[in-house]
């Protein structure tokens, strides 16, 4: 076995190739993993140098990208369950499955994660994209400051990767703010002068009563949220958006023409009995419609369903596009 392939998943062919139709899904080893990382650390960009590379978008022109960067900020619980991400092997093993289902483009997630993707041969044909701030830690007094601690724009071109992430959280209250902004932007600029694209996930942000950091979902702030990202850096050629549902799906349409940049829907958490999960579905099949959105990234909600299937949860939002 070769240092960098924890399977024996297939590694396809060049880019441009499609995804073979008898790919397996990798097997999750922790300790085939580790002793990779000790002994061969090198065998990570070996196996992203020889990654079988796809468009950005296909034929369809849509995106179906799993989200798995939560851990780095510190956000490990899904609805009630406590450090349910926490277990890394559990973890991986969703994303493999989730990754292996028709329909799904690609992946969200901090650099441990896709070095671990990608020495277990998951990320072939995929769409990767690097998660670049994750300095807000969850809870955080300075959850705001939101710091670009993840993939630098030279990571994600070394590697081969597809496209970055950065979260913009905006505070009016918080002078601090304005510090985000100006950082934000830089990073746009460098993703712009290398030709990649950035998604941009903007919020208008409070602090609540107890201290603890509300997102405003209102029609008007997703709509001051979406004009701001919009504006940043000295190109917008390769800025795309990463778009909250807002609280009432009605307000989608309005919303959306506040900017003619592609964007994609953020599914964020959508509860765990069957009325809450089709109430979202709802919302996101519709806003899927609107002509600027192209895709949806979704994690939490894929990756731990209430009932368990991940299969049929991603089949369920890949059936939405």
């Amino acid at each position: 076995m070769r240092a960098g392939r924890v399977t024996g998943a297939h590694t396809g062919g060049g880019a441009g190739a499609g995804p073979p139709a008898d790919a397996p899904r990798p097997r999750v080893d922790v300790a085939e993993l580790v002793r990779i990382r000790a002994r061969h650390p090198e065998a990570i960009a070996e196996a992203a140098a020889r990654r079988a590379r796809r468009p950005l978008l296909d034929d369809r022109e849509r995106l179906m990208i799993v989200a798995a960067d939560h851990p780095a900020r510190g956000s490990l619980d899904v609805g009630d369950r406590r450090l349910a991400m926490a277990d890394r092997a559990d973890l991986l093993d969703r994303l493999c499955l989730a990754l292996s289902r028709p329909g799904v483009d690609g992946v969200l997630a901090t650099a441990d994660i896709l070095d671990d993707l990608l020495l277990l041969g998951a990320l072939e044909h995929k769409v990767v994209l690097g998660s670049m701030n994750r300095g807000g830690l969850h809870g955080a007094s300075f959850e705001l400051d939101d710091r670009f601690t993840g993939h630098r724009p030279e990571d994600i071109e070394r590697l081969g990767f597809d496209a970055g992430k950065l979260l913009l959280r905006v505070d009016y209250a918080d002078p601090g703010s304005l510090a985000t902004l100006e950082s934000a932007a830089r990073v746009i600029d460098a993703m712009a002068a290398r030709r990649l694209p950035v998604f941009v996930e903007p919020f208008i942000s409070r602090r609540g009563p107890g201290g603890e950091l509300v997102n405003d979902l209102s029609a008007e702030a997703v709509t001051r949220a979406v004009a701001i990202a919009s504006g940043l850096g000295g190109s917008s050629a390769y800025t795309w958006l990463k778009v909250p549902v807002t609280e009432h799906p009605d307000d989608m349409a309005r919303v959306m023409r506040t900017s003619t940049l592609p964007a994609v829907l953020l599914g964020g958490d959508i509860g765990d009995s069957p009325a809450e999960r089709a109430a979202a579905y709802g919302k996101w099949r519709d806003a899927l419609r609107l002509p600027t959105v192209r895709g949806l990234v979704a994690g939490r909600s894929l990756l731990y369903p209430a009932d368990g299937d991940v299969a049929a949860a991603v089949d369920t939002a890949v059936g939405l596009l």
